[in-house]
């Protein structure tokens, strides 16, 4: 096996280790892995690695019952494989949920660039919604020896973590590092996340500036982590300027796209209550469906009803008119998510958790009421 194909055929087979025997008969016999190790000691095959490594990333107590079962069953990792699976491939690959969507575009685009700058090739995967295609794609990565995996969007957005999941990444974060724009609890990954709560703190605070205090949430799903956290958010500022939180100014929509934007605005329509005087949008699509359905009804933005949103895509400087939105510095979030994996890939142990700030951008959508 001296061609690349065969040395990423030994790497797979890292740490797989001796027979043991479990019976009489010599002809049965169990294969002793990481895996087995890892099942009985009731720790991710990633901690196990690292007791073999000696990392100090590893609890004393869960060192122990490790180190007890390494022991037992005589566990002696096949140095060759180990050295081949320390050989990069120069490759990362990355799954977003949907590139149509022009937060996850904007995204790919600036991890290219970030990798392309380092050395490294990125192996771009569409999820689009299907949780079958992120468990196949994860399983490609880790078939094909990438370096390292970043994930935005898709399982990592939900509030609640598939445990079927995170057994899939663990499997795959035992041979390399593991990124997330969201979390996946019980997962041994790294996390480089947008603090949704200080970009609606952001919004909020500039519209009560600007006099507006009838102001609802139009589009998200409550099983997504980061809708969930700008709702909390959201309710917190009010009570805090002393402002109702009226529940029926949160409305829900099924998708995080246009129509999804227009339905959710026209179901908010329906319902008998006044209209606000300012509507936050989840994110800019969502936007552009909720300007489309206001216009539709008559409304002028922003003479009657301002409109703000999320993200600051190109989307936001196009729509007419310009939204005000929060949104990133993407080149930055790019250079950091790279950045992550690859100190990840060279064993360097990045933080765990890293935040990234948004940033207010004015535009054309907002009427200010103090004047």
């Amino acid at each position: 096996c001296c061609d690349a194909e065969g040395r990423r055929g030994a790497a797979s087979l890292a740490y797989i280790c001796i027979r043991k025997e479990i019976g009489s008969n010599d002809m049965e016999k169990e294969t002793v892995s990481i895996y087995t190790i890892a099942k009985e000691a009731g720790v991710s095959p990633a901690t196990v690695s690292r007791v073999l490594t000696g990392s100090a990333r590893v609890s004393e107590e869960k060192r122990v019952r490790v180190q007890a079962l390494i022991e037992k069953y005589n566990f002696m990792p096949n140095a060759l494989a180990r050295g081949l699976s320390s050989v990069e491939t120069k490759v990362i690959g990355l799954m977003v949920s949907d590139i149509r969507n022009p937060f996850y575009a904007t995204m790919v685009v600036e991890c290219e660039k970030a990798a392309n700058a380092r050395g490294y090739l990125l192996m771009l995967c569409n999820s689009l919604g299907s949780n079958e295609m992120e468990l196949s794609y994860l399983e490609k990565f880790y078939s094909q020896r990438v370096d390292a995996v970043i994930q935005i969007g898709g399982k990592v957005d939900e509030l609640v973590s598939d445990t079927r999941y995170v057994e899939s990444i663990n499997k795959v974060a035992s041979s390399m590092p593991v990124l997330v724009t969201g979390k996946l609890d019980g997962a041994d990954c790294y996390q480089v996340n947008i603090d949704e709560g200080q970009a609606m703190e952001l919004l909020i605070r500039f519209l009560i500036e600007n006099g507006h205090q009838d102001i609802a949430l139009i589009g998200g799903r409550g099983d997504v982590k980061s809708t969930v956290d700008k709702r909390l958010r959201y309710r917190q500022m009010l009570w805090k300027f002393g402002i109702p939180v009226r529940e029926e100014y949160i409305a829900d929509g099924d998708s995080y796209d246009i129509e999804s934007g227009s339905q959710a605005m026209r179901q908010f329509m329906r319902q008998d209550h006044p209209m606000p005087s300012a509507i936050i949008a989840i994110n800019d699509f969502t936007a552009v469906g909720v300007v489309r359905t206001l216009r539709e009804a008559g409304f002028r933005i922003p003479e009657d009803i301002s409109v703000v949103s999320f993200d600051n895509t190109y989307i936001a400087e196009t729509c007419m008119p310009r939204l005000t939105c929060v949104g990133y510095d993407y080149r930055m979030f790019g250079e950091l998510l790279i950045d992550t994996a690859i100190r990840g890939i060279h064993r360097e142990e990045p933080p765990r958790v890293q935040m990234v700030k948004s940033r207010l951008v004015i535009r054309d959508s907002c009427k200010c009421l103090n004047d």
